[in-house]
Protein backbone atom coordinates (compact mmCIF):
# COMPACT_ATOMS: atom_id res chain seq x y z
CA UNK A 1 0.00 0.00 0.00
CA UNK A 2 3.07 2.73 0.85
CA UNK A 3 4.81 1.72 -2.26
CA UNK A 4 1.80 2.82 -4.10
CA UNK A 5 0.62 5.68 -2.09
CA UNK A 6 4.13 7.45 -2.30
CA UNK A 7 5.10 6.40 -5.75
CA UNK A 8 1.92 6.28 -7.57
CA UNK A 9 1.94 4.61 -11.23
CA UNK A 10 -0.63 6.44 -13.95
CA UNK A 11 -1.50 9.21 -12.10
CA UNK A 12 -3.20 11.89 -13.91
CA UNK A 13 -5.22 12.81 -16.47
CA UNK A 14 -5.87 11.49 -20.19
CA UNK A 15 -7.06 14.09 -22.82
CA UNK A 16 -9.59 12.11 -25.48
CA UNK A 17 -9.92 8.71 -23.52
CA UNK A 18 -11.69 6.24 -25.12
CA UNK A 19 -13.30 5.66 -21.92
CA UNK A 20 -14.01 7.71 -18.48
CA UNK A 21 -15.52 6.13 -15.29
CA UNK A 22 -15.98 8.35 -12.67
CA UNK A 23 -17.12 6.65 -8.91
CA UNK A 24 -16.99 8.05 -5.29
CA UNK A 25 -18.23 6.91 -1.83
CA UNK A 26 -20.31 8.88 -0.02
CA UNK A 27 -19.43 8.37 3.46
CA UNK A 28 -15.47 8.45 3.44
CA UNK A 29 -15.63 11.24 0.81
CA UNK A 30 -13.33 9.32 -1.50
CA UNK A 31 -13.78 10.05 -5.37
CA UNK A 32 -11.69 8.68 -8.09
CA UNK A 33 -12.07 9.27 -12.28
CA UNK A 34 -10.41 6.27 -14.29
CA UNK A 35 -9.32 7.15 -17.94
CA UNK A 36 -8.96 4.20 -20.58
CA UNK A 37 -7.40 4.07 -24.25
CA UNK A 38 -7.83 1.23 -25.62
CA UNK A 39 -5.95 -0.63 -28.41
CA UNK A 40 -6.42 -3.56 -30.54
CA UNK A 41 -9.45 -4.11 -28.21
CA UNK A 42 -7.38 -4.32 -25.45
CA UNK A 43 -6.25 -1.46 -22.68
CA UNK A 44 -3.67 0.07 -23.30
CA UNK A 45 -3.04 2.92 -21.32
CA UNK A 46 -5.03 3.61 -17.70
CA UNK A 47 -4.46 6.64 -15.65
CA UNK A 48 -6.29 8.18 -12.69
CA UNK A 49 -7.45 10.90 -10.67
CA UNK A 50 -8.04 10.12 -6.82
CA UNK A 51 -9.02 12.22 -4.09
CA UNK A 52 -8.95 10.23 -0.77
CA UNK A 53 -6.81 8.36 1.71
CA UNK A 54 -3.47 6.32 1.11
CA UNK A 55 -5.86 3.41 0.91
CA UNK A 56 -7.64 4.85 -2.20
CA UNK A 57 -4.85 6.60 -3.91
CA UNK A 58 -2.63 2.97 -3.97
CA UNK A 59 -5.77 1.24 -4.75
CA UNK A 60 -6.41 3.13 -7.36
CA UNK A 61 -2.95 3.10 -8.81
CA UNK A 62 -2.57 -0.55 -8.44
CA UNK A 63 -5.83 -1.08 -10.69
CA UNK A 64 -4.25 1.07 -13.35
CA UNK A 65 -1.45 -1.65 -13.43
CA UNK A 66 -3.91 -4.39 -13.64
CA UNK A 67 -5.34 -3.20 -16.10
CA UNK A 68 -3.11 -3.28 -18.54
CA UNK A 69 -3.61 -5.68 -21.41
CA UNK A 70 -6.55 -7.01 -20.71
CA UNK A 71 -10.04 -6.83 -22.78
CA UNK A 72 -13.38 -4.36 -21.57
CA UNK A 73 -14.89 -7.87 -20.28
CA UNK A 74 -11.80 -9.00 -18.29
CA UNK A 75 -11.59 -5.72 -16.93
CA UNK A 76 -15.13 -5.69 -15.72
CA UNK A 77 -14.61 -9.09 -14.43
CA UNK A 78 -11.90 -6.98 -11.62
CA UNK A 79 -13.50 -7.61 -8.29
CA UNK A 80 -12.68 -5.20 -4.91
CA UNK A 81 -11.14 -8.53 -3.45
CA UNK A 82 -8.67 -9.07 -6.55
CA UNK A 83 -7.19 -4.81 -6.01
CA UNK A 84 -6.93 -5.27 -2.02
CA UNK A 85 -4.87 -8.83 -2.86
CA UNK A 86 -2.54 -6.32 -5.66
CA UNK A 87 -1.90 -4.22 -2.53
CA UNK A 88 -0.51 -6.89 -0.15
CA UNK A 89 -4.10 -6.58 1.83
CA UNK A 90 -6.34 -3.68 3.74
CA UNK A 91 -7.98 -3.30 6.78
CA UNK A 92 -11.50 -4.41 7.28
CA UNK A 93 -11.73 -0.59 7.77
CA UNK A 94 -10.53 0.33 4.20
CA UNK A 95 -11.77 -2.27 2.01
CA UNK A 96 -13.80 0.34 0.40
CA UNK A 97 -11.19 1.75 -1.21
CA UNK A 98 -10.59 -1.15 -3.54
CA UNK A 99 -14.85 -1.03 -3.96
CA UNK A 100 -13.57 2.27 -4.99
CA UNK A 101 -11.65 0.89 -8.05
CA UNK A 102 -14.69 -1.66 -8.90
CA UNK A 103 -16.82 1.16 -9.19
CA UNK A 104 -14.91 3.23 -10.97
CA UNK A 105 -13.43 0.58 -13.84
CA UNK A 106 -17.66 -0.40 -14.28
CA UNK A 107 -18.09 3.09 -14.86
CA UNK A 108 -15.14 3.70 -17.38
CA UNK A 109 -15.81 0.42 -19.41
CA UNK A 110 -19.78 1.42 -19.91
CA UNK A 111 -18.85 4.69 -21.04
CA UNK A 112 -16.12 3.28 -23.76
CA UNK A 113 -18.98 0.93 -24.66
CA UNK A 114 -21.33 3.59 -25.24
CA UNK A 115 -18.86 5.59 -27.75
CA UNK A 116 -18.33 2.27 -29.98
CA UNK A 117 -19.68 2.81 -33.07
CA UNK A 118 -23.36 0.73 -33.61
Amino acid sequence: VMDHFQNPRNVGTMPDPDGEGYAENSVCGDAMTLYLRLAGGRIAEARFRTFGCAAAIAASSALTEMLRGRTLDEALGIRKEEVADALGGLPPTKIHCSGLAEDAVRAAVKDCLGKRPA
